[in-house]
């Protein structure tokens, strides 16, 4: 199984790239910060290149930058090519299949989401608010009873 989940944050801003094929893609870097300090007490971190394709590509070069956080899921692959000076070069990176945005919008300039935009649209001192003393399932039907014999477990 090649399978690998990253959280982390983009090193530079993403750049689109169009193949000879048509396709989009972007590469971006991953920068994930270690659980422990090193011997100095200084906390070091891994810095993972992510190849991402397609439609995923054109919305992380959209929605992302520099520094936003992102979860990755993905396989890894090795690849190889012959260098300028004819020694052989090995690559290994993460191949995303999906790509989460997980900063706030305010740490992502530019994006929003359709619900976002609209509520902007209003007075910004005009903000709607629920009261958390009152039960926010009172009015959502009738209590449903099973016994054991009912759960299918």
């Amino acid at each position: 199984m090649n399978n690998v989940s990253l959280v982390g944050r983009i090193t530079k801003d993403p750049e689109l790239r169009t193949i000879a094929s048509g396709s989009v893609t972007t590469t971006i870097t991953v920068a994930i910060n270690r659980r422990f300090a090193n011997q100095a007490g200084e906390r070091e971190a891994d810095f993972i290149p992510v190849v991402i394709w397609n439609k995923q590509a054109e919305n992380v070069v959209k929605y992302c930058k520099k520094g936003s956080q992102v979860g990755v899921t993905g396989r890894i692959q090795t690849r190889n090519y012959d260098a300028q000076d004819g020694t052989k070069r090995y690559v290994t990176e993460v191949i995303a299949e999906t790509v989460s945005f997980l900063s706030s919008k305010n740490e992502n300039s530019g994006f929003s989401s359709n619900a976002e935009q609209n509520y902007n649209n209003g007075d910004d001192n005009q903000i709607e608010t629920t009261d958390i003393t009152e039960d926010p399932f009172k009015n959502f039907g009738s209590e449903v009873v099973l016994s054991d014999d009912d759960l299918p477990f």
